[in-house]
This record gives C-alpha cells, structure tokens and sequence, in this order.
C-alpha cells in the first residue's frame, strides 16, 4: 500500500499539505506546529487528485495492511456493518478504499429492497384541479379560482413521493459524487425518477419506521452513517473528498459493542440524573463501569486527575465497587489498581490496556477480543 499516514504523524506530501491548509472543512482533522501540519486522531481516507491517502491508527506493529484490516474490523462491529465474503474480497481488490466498497454495499442492499417494492404511503397533497377529488377547499377557492374554471382540492394519494423516498434519493444523489462503480446507485436513482429531490440536513433529520417500512431501515442508517463521514470538498476540486472517523468514538464503540457480546446487561452511554448531576457512563457491566480512553498513558503517573475524579464519581452514584479506565495497548501496556476515596465511599480503579493486534479473519479477530476484555475483568 502507498500514501499511508499514521495518526499523529507530520504530512509531508507539499501538495496534500497545501491542499489541507487551503481546504477549512479538514481543518479539524489536523494539527498545525509551527511550520509542519500533523495528523490528529481521525482514521479513514482522503482522496485528492484521484489518488487516496490512508489515514491509519497505529494499531499493530506489522505492516500498514494489517493496521487498516484491524481498523475495517472495527468499524464493521461498531456499526453493525455486514460485510460478505466478496464485499472483503472487494475491498483487497480496491487497495482498501473503505468508502468505495461500503457505497457499493449500501447501493446493492438499497436496490434489493427496491426490487421487492419500493415504498409507499398515503400523503396529503393539495392541488387545483379540473375535477373534485378528495376534499374541496372553500378558502383556497374563493382565494384562488373566483374566475378560474379549476377546483381547489385536498386529497390522499398512496405515493412513492414520500419523505423516506426523498432521503434515499437524496442520499443516491450525493454519494454518486464520491464512487466510481455508479452502475447500481444508477439503478436506484431511476426507480426513484416519480419522487421528487430536495436537500436534507441529516443532523437534524427524524424518519418513523413501522411495519410497513422497517425492511428499509438497514439503509436509511448506513446512509446516514456515510453522509455524516464524508466531508466534501469539490468546490474547489471535484475529485476531492475525506471519509473520516474520530478513534476516541470508534474506540469506545468497539469495545462497547464486545462487552454486550460477553455480557448480555451491559449497558452503553446509560445517562442518569442524581439531582443536578447528569452523568453518562460510555459502558456499565453487571460488575463494573468502564470507561474508554483512547489516549497514551503509561502508568498512573500519567493519570488525569479529571479522570480519577469522574470514574469515582460514576463508582459512587452507580454504586459499582469496581470502575476501570480502558486503553488501546498498540500505545503503551498498561496494568495498574488504584484505590479511590476512603471506608465506605471507597471505589475501585483499574488502568488496563486492550492488545487489539491480530491476523485473521473478522470472526476470529471478534471472538480473540471478546476472551482477551474477559480476561482483563479478572487480572
């Protein structure tokens, strides 16, 4: 593989750097230090000029391959991405572009949906019209027909034109920018040629699922997952964009979503008032709270006293006895038990560090997780 850049590490490309200095939306993705412009703990890819560059955590001490498989993996957990065996076949042929290869799945999945009917509902529409249909406006009437021959009406019709349909349009549309297999996002483009486009802010987007459509809401999620990662940039280069994930978030994802595996009550980012004190911890086990900390520590010396007091303050108004803070071990291995408070609001503290280095298939990789976090919670 080429173009690699590893979090943390200094751009040294001129142009990308340049690119990166003169493009605002991936100013929060890098660190200027004096003159040098370094990576942050963002991990995907950025396209510039046709040409991909791989932003990796450093993971793993073997080569860069291994590093990106680990962190496909994770992402495949975190979001509950079902990746078949020729979707990973498809993604070794395409030098890894994450994004190519998870458009093309949304795309197949979006249109075998499709072929099985594409969704309707009933929706109001109101409309002036030669005949009565539905329900006859006398307001709109008297405000816009007093000499015209037309009806003003109010009327149900069961449409494809409806606020889910225009999403998916809406969503085909924009990640057509980004791939270059088009033909199945085509496809769905044409199935949806009777629903109307209109833009969406997917921040603060709401669709309803029911019976009736709850078959497509596999897609509406990986839709919005794509769309809220890609950060496009072709005003002022078209062949330009980033797909990128915040490690602190896909970290604390991950290793959630393998304590639910290995624990059936575990509980993630469980917010609870005491009083005025809104607390939220990222995971809740039937023996212990863990939080995760996607940072370089190598002993308690390098313990965050804000964190000293957060995790006692979760332990006391939880009442968990036992509390652990949780690192990735590719930076530092770290094993050590503090005590927290004193008698009867005394709380326990680990520093533990998760080995996330493996060679494998994603199974094994989940499964290998799975028994090394239980074998933390008891050392």
């Amino acid at each position: 593989m080429q173009n690699i850049i590893y979090e943390y590490s200094e751009i040294k490309d001129d142009k990308l750097k340049k690119h990166i200095i003169d493009s605002p939306s991936l100013h929060k993705y890098f660190k200027p230090t004096w003159n040098k412009l370094k990576s942050k703990h963002y991990c995907g890819i950025l396209n510039f000029e046709g040409e991909d560059y791989y932003l990796l955590p450093k993971i793993c001490k073997k080569d860069a391959e291994a590093n990106l498989d680990i962190f496909i993996y994770m992402l495949m957990k975190s979001y509950d991405i079902k990746l078949e065996n020729e979707d990973m076949a498809s993604c070794k042929n395409n030098s890894h572009n994450i994004l190519e290869v998870f458009i093309q799945i949304f795309a197949k999945n979006l249109f075998k949906e499709f072929q099985r009917g594409v969704y309707k509902k009933y929706t109001t529409k109101q409309e002036n019209l030669k005949k009565l249909r539905g329900k006859y406006l006398i307001n709109e009437n008297l405000k816009y027909n007093f000499t015209n021959e037309k009806i003003y009406c109010e009327y149900d019709e069961f449409s494809e034109d409806n606020k889910l349909n225009k999403f998916f349009l809406f969503a085909v549309k924009t990640l057509l920018r980004y791939t270059k297999n088009k033909k199945l996002l085509k496809e769905c483009e044409l199935i949806l040629n009777e629903v109307e486009f209109r833009q969406f802010d997917i921040t603060t987007l709401k669709i309803n699922f029911d019976r009736l459509n709850i078959r497509f809401k596999d897609s509406y999620e990986f839709a919005i997952l794509l769309l809220s990662k890609s950060i496009p940039l072709f005003a002022k280069d078209k062949k330009s964009f980033a797909f990128l994930f915040d490690m602190n978030n896909l970290f604390e994802n991950f290793i959630g979503k393998i304590y639910e595996d290995i624990d059936a009550s575990t509980k993630l980012q469980t917010q609870k008032d005491f009083g005025n004190l809104r607390l939220k911890p990222d995971i809740i086990t039937s023996t212990m709270i863990i939080d995760t900390k996607y940072k370089k520590v190598k002993n308690r010396d390098d313990l965050n006293t804000a964190d000293k007091y957060q995790m006692f303050t979760y332990g006391t108004n939880f009442e968990k006895q036992n509390t652990m803070l949780l690192y990735p071990q590719h930076l530092e291995n770290v094993s050590e038990d503090l005590k927290l408070g004193i008698d009867d609001k005394m709380v326990g503290l680990k520093m533990r560090s998760i080995d996330l280095e493996f060679s494998g298939g994603y199974g094994e990789f989940l499964s290998e997780i799975g028994k090394r976090l239980e074998k933390i919670n008891y050392v």
